[in-house]
């Protein structure tokens, strides 16, 4: 286990904007979608036309997937300049109608609106995703279910999407609510061992609910194309030393979780519910959220359960190599996250004769900016 790389790779989904209203694209994306696929191999596409996807190849320094991420980055800041659209890095869409997105075209994006309706067009929502190779593959499914508790800490850390349909949530994070409409989403169930698992999706294939594992969009799975276990809870994340940040977290609990196999064993329902229950005070609250410690049985401030998360991994994280990645979660706890930034500049910019609107265009001024910066 000890001379196990545990290479990672990051997808990032990011949205396109009208230059001018900071909306929908009046015009059509195609040509921008085209240029940016000539320009970037490794570029992809997501459910709705106004959504892009970029991802980073295996990796075992960080260093390396932010060179490639800030490259990507610039380089779709500059396609957008270009084609009249801005690109950037978010859980939800601050002013953009759901009603008026395109869906991309392909056979599975058809499919799965097909099968899922009204839920699918409105799922505007842009995530960031962590690939983490184990070591044994028939781990992943252990794995997955003993690292659901650290799930809502990472998730907080991530929050980017306080505004829905042009309206301020109350939220840090609305994406799970938007992405939730969709069946198969949310904390991973509980499966007793890898068999019971793959007896579920055999069952779910057969009965025609899925067509193969990748249909099941859970925060935490199992990849089906890579040897990974695929982190999936966070919101996109507008600034990209946030992305690195959450994804060096990640592997260091990968690797903890192999190097300590008693960590988080025996889980049940009630460890299921408190992390539900976790979950949602991460959504609501972010980083000002209290986190219920299932040992002891009390909620704590953020500020611990961060300091609990970074001692337990502190062996890994020097191990891999990324001791400062990780560290820069309590700069994210003491600065803000990208919802706490977005929600500032709501409430500075919402002045005087100043619109909802004209603050909500500020925020995604922001946004683009960010992202772009990396």
């Amino acid at each position: 286990m000890t001379s196990h790389s545990y290479r990672f790779g990051i997808e990032e989904e990011y949205f396109l904007a009208d230059a001018e209203t900071r909306g929908t694209p009046r015009r059509s994306v195609k040509p921008f979608h085209a240029d940016a696929a000539e320009r970037l191999p490794e570029i992809g596409r997501e459910l709705l036309q106004c959504q892009v996807e970029v991802c980073t190849p295996p990796s075992t320094e960080f260093a390396d997937a932010r060179a490639v991420l800030g490259r990507q980055r610039a380089a779709l800041a500059d396609l957008g300049r270009r084609h009249g659209l801005l690109v950037f890095a978010a859980g939800t869409h601050p002013v953009a109608d759901w009603a008026r997105q395109l869906p991309t075209k392909g056979d599975r994006y058809r499919g799965i609106l097909k099968d899922v309706g009204l839920a699918g067009r409105r799922s505007l929502i842009c995530g960031m995703h962590v690939h983490v190779e184990v070591p044994d593959p028939d781990a992943r499914v252990a794995l997955m279910n003993r690292l659901l508790p650290f799930q809502p800490l990472l998730f907080a850390l991530s929050a980017s999407s306080p505004f829905w349909q042009g309206k301020p949530t109350g939220l840090t994070a609305y994406r799970l609510s938007a992405f939730g409409e969709l069946p198969r989403t949310g904390l991973p169930e509980l499966f007793p061992d890898a068999a019971a698992y793959e007896r579920y999706v055999r069952i779910m294939t057969r009965a025609g609910s899925i067509q193969d594992a990748s249909f099941l969009w859970w925060s935490l799975r199992p990849s089906i194309k890579f040897p990974t276990l695929e982190l999936r809870i966070a919101d996109s994340c507008t600034r990209l030393d946030d992305a690195i940040t959450i994804a060096a977290l990640f592997r260091c609990l990968v690797r903890l979780a192999v190097r300590r196999p008693e960590l988080n064993a025996g889980l049940d329902a009630v460890s299921r519910a408190l992390a539900e229950e976790n979950l949602w005070r991460a959504q609501r609250s972010g980083t000002e959220a209290e986190l219920i410690d299932e040992a002891d049985e009390e909620a704590h401030p953020f500020a611990d359960a961060l300091d609990r998360l970074l001692a337990l991994i502190a062996e890994d994280a020097e191990a891999l190599g990324c001791t400062a990645e990780v560290a820069r979660a309590r700069t994210i706890l003491a600065e803000g996250t990208s919802a706490d930034r977005q929600i500032a500049i709501f409430e500075e910019t919402r002045t005087g004769d100043t619109s909802n609107r004209q603050a909500l265009d500020a925020v995604v001024d922001w946004l683009a900016e960010t992202s772009a910066g990396g």
